[in-house]
This record gives C-alpha cells, structure tokens and sequence, in this order.
C-alpha cells in the first residue's frame, strides 16, 4: 500500500513505506513504470529487466538523518538488434553516487558558508575529506577569473601562514566593496606580476606605506595615482607619542612607571572623549613631564589638522597642505626625536597623503575584509593549501550571490 506523502525532492516517485528506526528516518521509494526511451536507439520500450535496491543519504527530514532506499527499476530494450539494459532516469541521485542531488546542493552551500570543514561534515555526517572534495569541485566554477582590474583598486597584506609565505596580499574594488582576488605572497615580483596581467586600466590605487608595494605598483602600472591609506599615517604620530611615554615612564618611580604603563590608553583618546577618570590620569602625568605633555599636544594638533582635513576635502587642498607643514614647524620647534622621525616618514608619502583627501579614498573596507579572513583562519585551525583558502575567503564574501547559481 502506497503512502500519501509528497516530499520536496519526491514528487515524482511513490514513497512504498516511511519509518524510524535507530534515529534514523527511513524512506522506501520507487518511480511508476512508464515508456522509457532507449538511450543507445532511442526506441521506447517498458520491458523491465530486474530491479535493485540503492541506498541514498538524503537531507534531514523531521530533524532527523534521512535514508532513502530506492527502488531502482533497470529496463532492457526490446529491439532485437539493440538489448540494451539501463537505469530508469530520475531526478534524485546522479550516477555512482551514494547522496541524493538535494543533499550535494545543500553540502555544497554549506562548505562555503559553515564554519569549518570538520565542523560541516558532523553537522551533514560524512567525512572531512567528502566535505573538501565537494568543496573542490564547486567552488572553482563558481569563481570568475579576473581579466581587467577596475580603474580604482585597494591592495592590503593579511597573516595567512600558508604554503610557506607568512603573509598574503588581497586585491578589492573600494567602489564596489567587493573582494576581486588574493595573491599567495606580498613580495613585490609577485604583486607587480599580477598587475602587470590584469591592470592595463587601473588609475587609482589605495594601499598601505609599503614600500615594496608602492615599487610594484609604479612600475607595473606606469606610475599611477598612489593613495595612502589614512590609518596608516595617522598611526605613526600616535607610535611617536607612545614610545615618548615609554621613555618618560622610564624616570618615575616604581608604581607610577606601572601604573603609567597601565593607562597608556589615556594618552591615545582624543581629550574630548577621556572621562573624569581617565583625565585626571591624563592631567597627572603630563604634570610629571614637560615632554610628554608637549608630546601629547602635538598629537592633538595632529588629530585637529586630520579632522579639519577631512570635512574641507578635495575643496580646500592648498588649506590642508598649509596645515600640513605647520605641524611639520612645530614639530621641529619641539626637538622631540620621536616626532622628527614620524614627520621624516610623512614629508616621503606627502604626495600620496594628500591624494587621500583628493580622492576621498581609504582602505577601511579592506581592513574588514581581512578582520573576518583572520576569524576564517582561526575556527579552521590555519589552511595548508593556498587555494583552498583563496576560494574559501573568496566564496565567503560572494556567498549572497552564488546562491542562486546552485539552487
């Protein structure tokens, strides 16, 4: 007696019997007998020749592991010159396979969105290496390979530990906010290879003070318009103010020295943001030292300059360079060695600080990117192949989007 149930997946076959046993959710199937077109001669024929049971690993139904025991009906042709025997076609498993179509798509989705490998194959119970392998075989298709850069381009480095090379270098569109490929090192034949094939229209290129990374870049792309990210030159005042705060802590007594170095953070708020607490530290120890209260002034001049520089933008160029180069005086007014060196670093990338407030441009989507590649690397315990994280990470990103495509 046949079951009226009709199961997503099923509709074509007749479920002969459904039941639980041992935890498991077992569903017995067959298709209706019907003319079935030879696939050597194309003659239609309903001559059965045996029937053979397959056993299928299905998605979880009723929040149960699911089974489906098939009843697979084999034809034989019936043209005297053909006798030909084959399989009844169906919509559920593919051939020499042991997992339904269902259960590669849903296996397949979630080898690019779940946490980890391990973690996907005990949720769908299956093997780790069955879970890579699936992953292996979707993921390179649904990756298009790059053949032209857009004209504004974001470059960063991020600690990948992989195949050898401790860091690797990703390559975003800024405007777009999308990833576009990740290189397997940051040396620079690597980088000015990759642009060399791919930029032939990239204008624009936002990066981090890498030297390296602005060598390739000039070279490959014939001298484009370079723009520094902003976190990354704004850092190196706050690293001056800080290595002053070492040295001055150096001189105090035992439990200031520490305690100094306890609320180090202090130093590094905006005074407008410090409360109660935090500015009485504030206000204690620049009365203990001259120098570290002239050190932290100028790290304010610094931050009034960078704020005023953003709002006025790409409008008031000629103000911001002005302001620039005041700080610049002041810093060389104050003889602090520690500020000496940081302004040496900026008066080398003046030019491509500037082209931050003409453009407008940053690297902060890129950060973001490399924050949730960093959380990728961890829940997986590191990757050994380089590939398979570029997919990983890049699939990860574009999850949205390749949804549809295996639906």
């Amino acid at each position: 007696m046949y079951l009226n149930m009709t199961l997503p997946g099923l509709e074509s076959f007749r479920v002969i019997e459904a039941r639980e046993e041992k935890g498991f959710f077992h569903i017995h199937i067959e298709r209706p007998r019907d003319w079935t077109p030879c696939p050597a001669c194309q003659t239609l024929t309903q001559k059965v020749h045996d029937y053979r049971w397959q056993k299928i690993k299905h998605n979880r139904l009723f929040n149960r592991p699911t089974l489906i025991w098939y009843r697979k009906r084999r034809y034989q042709c019936h043209h005297r010159t053909c006798r030909k025997r084959f399989d009844e076609p169906n919509q559920l498993v593919d051939r020499y396979q042991r997992h339904s179509i269902e259960f590669n798509q849903a296996l397949g989705l979630e080898t690019i969105h779940g946490k980890t490998f391990k973690d996907t194959a005990q949720r769908f119970g299956v093997s780790p290496t069955t879970v890579m392998r699936r992953f292996d075989e979707i993921s390179e298709p649904l990756l298009t390979t790059t053949q032209q850069l857009p004209s504004i381009i974001a470059i960063d480095d991020f600690k990948g530990d992989m195949d050898g090379e401790r860091f690797q270098t990703i390559v975003t569109d800024p405007i777009k906010r999308e990833p576009i490929d990740i290189l397997k090192d940051r040396q620079k034949t690597t980088v000015y290879n990759y642009l060399k094939d791919h930029a032939d229209t990239v204008k624009v290129v936002v990066m981090d003070m890498s030297p390296s990374y602005k060598a390739a870049v000039d070279q490959a792309l014939n001298q484009p318009i370079i723009v520094a990210d902003r976190f990354h030159f704004v850092r190196y005042i706050y690293w001056a103010l800080d290595r002053v705060r070492r040295r001055v802590q150096n001189v105090f007594d035992d439990y200031d020295r520490k305690k100094c170095k306890r609320m180090r953070h202090v130093f590094m708020k905006q005074a407008d943001m410090l409360s109660a607490k935090q500015a009485w530290y504030l206000h204690h120890y620049c009365d203990k030292s001259d120098l570290l209260t002239d050190a932290y002034l100028l790290k304010e001049w610094f931050n009034d300059w960078f704020d005023n520089a953003k709002k006025q933008g790409p409008n008031a160029l000629n103000a911001i360079k002005q302001g620039m180069y005041q700080f610049y005086d002041t810093v060389r007014a104050s003889e602090i060695p520690e500020f000496e060196k940081a302004i040496e670093t900026l008066q080398n990338w003046q030019k491509e600080i500037m082209n931050s407030f003409a453009y407008n441009l940053h690297n902060g989507y890129v950060e973001g990117i490399n924050n949730q590649t960093k959380v990728i690397k961890r829940q997986a315990f590191g990757f050994r192949r380089f590939d398979r994280m570029r997919r990983k990470v890049l699939l990860h990103h574009k999850y949205k989007e390749i949804q549809g495509q295996m639906a």
